[in-house]
């Protein structure tokens, strides 16, 4: 395999424009039907040679990453090298900004940018579909990272199938420092759901609105099974959410497991106006803007 100095990728966040959630299966996980759309928060990985596999962090709660096994992309790493047969022998160089344990697949980002950087290293050739089963062993929201635009998850999100999307959409992103553990956010989802769930489905009211870049009718749409259990943890994201909403936000909801509060406004001015609104309801530690769909993990 020849060997380049360094490969950086980057990978982008991830909103869940609706999410529905079906009953606990004996597996332990919820089958899922989701629309996700890839928005322009960024996580860059680099990956340089070394002697052994290593982890440096920084950007955002850069403090709050672990540098070891247990991170995502360290993991990625390894299960690229076994399936190529090399020794993992790399430092990756993480630069952050999704907010950590905040609902928009940071760490998922992280792992998919490591796979694709670390392929590129090593001269792997892998296709895209094989990074993609790769990224499915690491966790749901992976694959995703390396697809980005617009899709429809299903499985355990894992399953992805393109979808068409016009338009450019805006969101502000009330994000917050003590985030919420996704184990959790699913327990409380157990406790609270009723025990006849049906099957979950994916919106095609929000695809069909996708497809003719209505606006409203995505605002309208958007959705998450998962919103009453991330509120009954954290009661203060409910401010969040209306301070959106009476900022004329076109939809307002928690991402994913939370805590992170996305806001669909009408343009780059409305958004600025929902993003102070958002600031002045005093429930988040930073407002953020960012544009979507965008592509998924590329080498920069």
């Amino acid at each position: 395999m020849s060997v380049v100095e360094s490969v950086t990728v980057r990978a982008p966040a991830k909103l869940n424009l609706s999410l529905a959630v079906g009953a606990r299966r004996a597996d332990g996980y919820h089958p899922l039907a989701t629309v996700f759309q890839a928005v322009s928060l960024y996580e860059e990985v680099v990956a340089t040679p070394a002697e052994q596999l290593s982890l440096t962090v920084e950007g955002r709660d850069a403090d709050r990453v672990p540098r070891d096994g247990s991170n995502l992309a360290w993991r990625a790493a390894e299960l690229i090298a076994d399936h190529l047969g090399v020794p993992p022998a790399v430092h990756l160089h993480l630069r952050k900004q999704v907010p950590v344990a905040g609902g928009m697949a940071g760490g998922s980002a992280d792992a998919a940018a490591a796979l694709l950087a670390c392929d590129a290293l090593w001269d792997g050739g892998l296709t895209r579909e094989r990074l993609s089963a790769l990224a499915a062993e690491l966790g749901s929201d992976v694959p995703f990272g390396l697809l980005g635009h617009t899709a429809v998850g299903t499985g355990r999100g894992d399953l992805l199938s393109p979808a068409l999307s016009r338009g450019r959409y805006y969101w502000v992103l009330a994000t917050r420092r003590d985030g919420l553990s996704a184990a959790d956010v699913y327990a409380r989802f157990d406790a609270l759901a009723p025990a006849d769930l049906p099957d979950p489905e994916p919106d095609r009211g929000l695809l069909s609105a996708l497809r003719a870049a209505d606006l409203e009718q995505v605002g309208g749409s958007l959705a998450n099974d998962l919103e009453p259990a991330a509120l009954d943890l954290a009661p203060g994201l409910a401010r969040s959410l209306a301070a959106a909403r009476a900022a004329g936000a076109l939809g307002a909801m928690v991402s994913g497991s939370g805590p992170t509060v996305a806001a669909l406004a009408r343009g780059r001015r409305h958004a600025t106006a929902v993003g102070a609104a958002m600031t002045a309801a005093g429930e988040c530690d930073q407002v953020q803007q960012a544009v979507g769909p965008v592509a998924g993990a590329r080498v920069l």
